[in-house]
C-alpha cells in the first residue's frame, strides 16, 4: 500500500528503538521496516508470526499511543510512524498466504480450554511442537473476546478465521459448544490421557455497580450486549457507565446499531480513563456523548440518577474524589449499559477440586504458569483480569516453555 511505504519511508530505522524496547513482546520494529522497504514481505511476516502469531490482531488492538507510536523519536516533533498499519498489512498478507506443515507428533495430548488470545497462541505453539493440541471453546467460534468482546468494525473476523484455518493446518482439533467444568471435568481430561491442561478462559462475569435498580429491564452488562449487540433493542438514548475500551466499544456499537444518542458517563475525568486515546477519540467522531464527573446513585424506570463528583488536592499533593452535596439529578434515557470491569466465571473452580484462587475470582498461578493442581497451567486475563491481548500473548509464551519442560517426561516414557 502506498500510504503504508509512505510510513516506512519516515522511520529513521534508530539504532536503539524506542518503539521496540516499548513493544510488551519486542517487535523489531526497525528490521520489519527495512524488509518492507525492501519489499521482502514473507521475510518480514515470518519473523512477526514467529514472534507474535496474533500480529494481524495486535495491529489493530494495541494500545499503539503507549507501546510503538507513542514512543517514536518521529513523534517528538511531528507525527509518529504508524508501524501499526505496517505490520497489518505485512501479517494479514502473510497468514492469508502460508501453510503450515504438521510437526512429526510426539504422541503427547493437550488439552486447551478456551480459545481467546491466550489459548490460540498456546495451542499454536504447542502444535508446532509437536503436541497433540485439543482446543475445548464453550461458544461456536474460536476468538474469545476478539470474537464476543471486540466489535466486527473494529477488528475484522476474516483474521480470525485465518488464524483458524492455520490451527487446523498443524493438526490442533477444535471441539466448540464445549464448556469444561460442571460435567467435563479436569480429572475427566486427565483420565481419557490429556497430560496437561492449559486454562484461558478469560473474563466474562460482569462487575455489578452495586446500586437500586440494576436489575431492571432497560439495564445490561456491557460485555453481554458485545457478544451480540444485533439482538439488542436499547431504543434512541443510551447511557454506558464506565470508561474503559468495554465501555468505548459498547457505545461505538450502539450508535453504529442505530442508537442516536449514545453518552458514556464516568465518575472522573478523561484523563483517568483507562480506555485508549484512539478509542475516545473514534468514539467522539461517530457521535458518542461524553459527561464527566458524574456518578450512578440509583437506577429508576425513567433512567438514571447521577450525583456530582469533583476532585480535591489532599494536603499529601495526592488527589481524591468526593460527591458533591445536593446534586442528584435523574438522566432520562432508554437503555443502560454497565462497563465497570470484569471477572472470571467461576465454573472451572468450583466443579474442580484443586485450583486455587486470589482476589477477584482469579485464578492463582506460579510465575510459570502452573496453577495449583499439577499439569494445569493458566495465564491471560482469567489470571491477571481484564488486560491487553498483546499480554494475553506475552504471558502465553512463557507458559508454553513451562508447559513444554514439564511434558518432556511424558515424551521419553512413549
Amino acid at each position: 500500500m502506498v500510504a503504508n511505504l509512505i510510513e516506512a519511508n519516515k522511520c529513521i530505522i534508530c539504532k536503539n528503538a524506542r518503539c521496540q524496547k516499548n513493544c510488551p513482546i519486542d517487535t523489531p520494529i526497525p528490521q520489519i521496516i527495512s524488509l518492507y522497504k525492501e519489499g521482502k514481505f514473507e521475510e518480514a511476516g515470518k519473523i512477526l508470526f514467529d514472534n507474535n502469531p496474533l500480529s494481524s490482531i495486535c495491529a489493530v488492538v494495541c494500545p499503539h499511543e503507549d507501546q510503538c507510536s507513542g514512543n517514536c523519536i518521529k513523534g517528538i516533533k511531528g507525527e509518529p510512524v504508524h508501524f501499526h498499519d505496517i505490520e497489518y498489512e505485512i501479517s494479514t498478507k502473510y497468514l492469508e498466504n502460508i501453510k503450515l506443515q504438521k510437526t512429526k507428533k510426539n504422541g503427547v495430548k493437550v488439552a486447551v480450554v478456551g480459545s481467546g488470545p491466550a489459548g490460540i497462541t498456546v495451542a499454536l505453539n504447542l502444535a508446532s511442537r509437536g503436541y497433540d493440541v485439543t482446543i475445548f471453546e464453550k461458544n461456536e467460534k474460536i476468538g474469545g473476546i476478539l470474537t464476543y468482546g471486540i466489535p466486527a468494525f473494529r477488528l475484522p473476523r476474516f483474521n480470525i478465521s485465518l488464524l483458524e484455518k492455520r490451527l487446523k493446518e498443524l493438526g490442533v482439533k477444535i471441539k466448540i459448544n464445549a464448556l469444561i467444568g460442571p460435567v467435563v471435568t479436569l480429572s475427566k481430561l486427565f483420565e481419557d490421557g490429556y497430560k496437561s491442561i492449559f486454562i484461558g478462559t478469560g473474563v466474562w462475569n460482569p462487575k455489578r455497580l452495586n446500586i437500586k435498580g440494576e436489575t431492571f429491564g432497560h439495564v445490561h452488562y456491557a460485555i453481554d450486549y458485545l457478544r451480540n449487540p444485533n439482538s439488542f433493542d436499547l431504543g434512541n438514548k443510551v447511557v454506558v457507565i464506565g470508561a474503559g475500551n468495554v465501555a468505548m466499544d459498547a457505545a461505538r456499537s450502539a450508535k453504529y446499531y442505530n442508537c442516536s444518542d449514545v453518552s458514556v458517563c464516568y465518575r472522573r475525568d478523561f484523563e483517568d480513563m483507562s480506555a485508549t486515546k484512539h478509542e475516545i477519540c473514534e468514539a467522539k467522531e461517530e457521535g458518542v456523548l461524553f459527561k464527566t464527573f458524574k456518578s450512578p446513585v440509583e437506577i429508576v424506570d425513567e433512567g438514571i440518577i447521577f450525583e456530582d463528583t469533583k476532585k480535591i488536592v489532599n494536603e499529601d499533593g495526592s488527589t481524591s474524589l468526593v460527591t458533591i452535596p445536593n446534586s442528584k439529578k435523574l438522566y432520562e434515557c432508554d437503555s443502560i449499559l454497565i462497563a465497570i470491569s470484569q471477572v472470571p466465571k467461576n465454573t472451572i473452580v468450583i466443579n474442580n477440586k484443586g485450583l486455587d484462587v486470589k482476589k477477584g475470582g482469579l485464578i492463582l498461578t506460579d510465575e510459570a504458569g502452573l496453577t495449583t493442581r499439577e499439569g494445569v497451567y493458566a495465564c491471560g486475563d482469567v489470571t491477571n483480569g481484564a488486560r491487553t491481548v498483546i499480554q494475553a500473548v506475552v504471558d502465553a509464551k512463557r507458559v508454553c516453555d513451562s508447559m513444554d519442560a514439564y511434558l518432556q517426561q511424558f515424551i521419553t516414557s512413549n
